[in-house]
């Protein structure tokens, strides 16, 4: 039976298919150094499993954006989710680091069907504002995948082994697909034939490039997602082996920091009730300055321990939940006749961004959370520039 395209249940399946890229991600962070050691390799490397996820999850929604805009939304993400279960078998089959590094990044081509669709599927079905409070929703919702994925990741690496977290996530893949090929409705009514001309893409993203607004939306999203993602990729490796906390105790270390994230999607919900878009993507570009540079500071200045690590993410945290929906809705809005390209080339510019971050944090590491917290300063400045400009755009007077 196809649910009805506003209805409370197609947001929980909506919710559940965006949730399987934080899980594909967040899941196996405690079992990053068992990795290393089973396949011996260093940290560096291991952590290229993350940004090799990154690009995969980049890549993959240049391709799978336009195509749901001329297939229609249905077809792709079933399409998509078959591909995640194959390739998360293939991760738990690894028996050296490029082989987990191959199916790390077909495994994130299939996960990036359930977010980007997804989010084109809300344009398809709300407005722009009406999107950004469905997003935002989703997101509070959503955050309950990093909340819990890295306490059950830690369990499972503890009593199975890493390749316990690829079984359960193949097995999340799977049931994800038979619930999209039950209810999943199709709310893409006006495919464009001409979508995937290589004249028409191309002209689609010009357009989308050439438009400041997209642009300036695009970008706070991406550099604040960037600086999350820099703490993601490093986590595990600071807070396991450089501050002595064990495997199934990190979850809730990271827990702590995905509430940040749902806090302030809550504060967007309700600023949006009686505030512009640009002017809450604006207050949380603020926080992401703020939050950035006094992290940086508390880890230089301070004591290594991990308060002095989680509560600065935690802040920034809280600006991402701002940002995010709101910048999705903002970037996505404008273009409903291309809602599935635009919200690919966002989706791209995010997860490049974000790849870029989480090899430079890796490059750079040297057994403490300095660097981390120094690209997640810039990151925070930049996230903070270009939602000025958001802002000052929706308010010249801002």
């Amino acid at each position: 039976m196809r649910l009805q395209p506003q209805s409370f249940s197609m947001a929980i399946l909506l919710t559940a298919l965006v949730s399987v890229a934080p899980l594909s991600t967040d899941m196996y962070l405690p079992a990053l150094p068992a990795i290393g050691r089973d396949l011996q390799a260093d940290a560096g490397m291991v952590q290229l499993t993350l940004s090799a996820y990154l690009i995969g999850f980049a890549g993959g929604q240049l391709i799978l954006g336009p195509l749901s805009d001329r297939f229609g939304r249905r077809p792709v993400l079933l399409a998509g989710l078959m591909i995640f279960v194959i390739s998360s078998i293939a991760c738990l089959l690894a028996s050296n680091i490029t082989m987990l590094l191959v199916a790390r990044l077909f495994q994130a081509v299939g996960a990036c069907a359930g977010t980007a669709i997804s989010r084109a599927v809300v344009r398809d079905i709300h407005g722009v504002k009406d999107a950004a409070r469905m997003l935002a929703h989703m997101g509070t919702a959503m955050a309950t995948a990093p909340l819990i994925a890295p306490l059950i990741g830690g369990h499972l690496t503890a009593s199975y082994g890493w390749q316990a977290n690829f079984v359960v996530l193949a097995g999340i893949g799977a049931l994800m697909l038979v619930l999209s090929v039950i209810a999943l409705p199709e709310t893409h009514t006006q495919p464009d034939p001409l979508a995937l001309s290589v004249r028409r893409m191309a002209r689609n993203y010009s357009t989308l490039l050439k438009n400041a607004t997209f642009r300036d939306f695009t970008l706070s999203n991406a550099f604040g997602f960037a600086g999350l993602f820099g703490f993601i990729s490093s986590s595990s490796f600071i807070l396991i082996d450089g501050l002595g906390m064990r495997p199934e105790t990190f979850g809730f270390a990271f827990a702590v920091v995905v509430l940040g994230y749902m806090s302030g999607t809550q504060v967007s919900v309700r600023l949006l009730k009686n505030r512009s878009l640009e002017y809450v993507v604006g207050l949380g570009g603020r926080i992401a300055l703020v939050a950035g540079i006094a992290g940086l500071l508390t880890v230089w200045l301070a004591p290594p321990s991990v308060f002095a690590v989680i509560v600065p993410i935690f802040c920034y945290n809280i600006s991402f939940g701002i940002i995010m929906p709101n910048t999705m809705a903002g970037g996505i809005g404008p273009f409903p006749h291309m809602a599935g390209t635009a919200s690919a080339l966002m989706g791209f510019v995010q997860m490049a961004l974000a790849a870029f971050s989480g090899a430079l944090v890796g490059h750079l590491y040297d057994g403490t959370a300095l660097p981390m917290m120094a690209v997640i300063a810039v990151t925070g400045t930049l996230a903070w520039l270009f939602a000025q400009r958001v802002a000052r755009r929706g308010d010249p007077s801002a």
